[in-house]
């Protein structure tokens, strides 16, 4: 029942894609008899695809960069030290996650106008940076609690330094939670249509699911623009996660046994 509940919307929405507004007015759930791509050719060429997508390739990758580098390190001396200031700072990290996006999105704009920022995909980064920095401090530390500490003494009586521990002895064990953490900042920042249309004004650097919200007619719901645009923006997301399905679950499962 769950997967028929997933499962028919899903292939009543490509069916929708491939028929054209005279045959769905007619029949909304029918069958697409006479199959044509014309929607997608113009989902494609209104959203400005290519550009889109690549916009949001890099605003994701530069977003994941800064999250997994700064929390990891972030993470460290908050989980290995018993000091009030580390516990003071963690709780503080761990109170930003429940901050909406809704009420700083005001003083945010204000600050990247100021800081020369706004509509530049640097900006975009750093507002996700800081969004989603605490629940990689979150999750690094909970992870990092449960690694044994004499692995560390052990690197330590060897010669090695703190940095040195942490890049080629402890951050190579967070494998599965930062596989874990880098889906789930995947998915909420590909699919996230608050920042990038406020902090975007340029069709040319906006997302692909913002120019896919411009593409849409805001008064009139036409399934035949409204469900390719919404495939084409999801489209590389999945291609993704079908190429590296295999090494995500690695990650995940790594570290798993003893």
């Amino acid at each position: 029942m769950a997967v028929a509940l997933i499962f028919v919307p899903l292939v009543l929405t490509v069916f929708s894609s491939l028929r054209t507004p005279a045959a769905v007015a007619d029949n909304p759930l029918g069958f697409p008899t006479e199959p044509t791509l014309d929607n997608y050719q113009h989902a494609y060429n209104r959203m400005n695809y290519g550009v889109s997508v690549l916009n949001t390739v890099v605003i994701l990758a530069g977003s994941l960069i800064v999250i997994v580098g700064f929390g990891a390190l972030a993470a460290y001396p908050l989980a290995r030290l018993t000091r009030r200031w580390t516990s003071a700072a963690y709780r503080i990290l761990i109170l930003g996650m429940t901050l909406p996006v809704f009420v700083i999105i005001g003083p945010l704009f204000v600050l990247q106008r100021d800081l020369g920022l706004l509509d530049t995909r640097l900006g975009v980064i750093l507002t996700y940076s800081g969004l989603f920095l605490p629940v990689a401090v979150f999750f690094y530390t909970s992870f990092l609690r449960q690694i044994p500490v004499e692995l560390e003494e052990a690197a330590s009586l060897d010669g090695a330094g703190t940095f040195r521990i942490f890049w080629t002895v402890i951050f190579p064990l967070m494998r599965p939670i930062t596989a874990t953490l880098v889906i789930y900042l995947t998915l909420h920042i590909w699919n996230d249509l608050v920042v990038p249309l406020v902090f975007l004004s340029d069709p040319d650097k906006r997302t692909v699911m913002v120019n896919a919200y411009a593409y849409i007619n805001p008064y009139t719901v036409d399934p035949t623009e409204l469900f390719p645009a919404a495939i084409l923006g999801v489209l590389p997301l999945v291609i993704i996660f079908a190429f590296i399905q295999r090494r995500v679950v690695q990650g995940l499962t790594l570290g798993a046994g003893k």
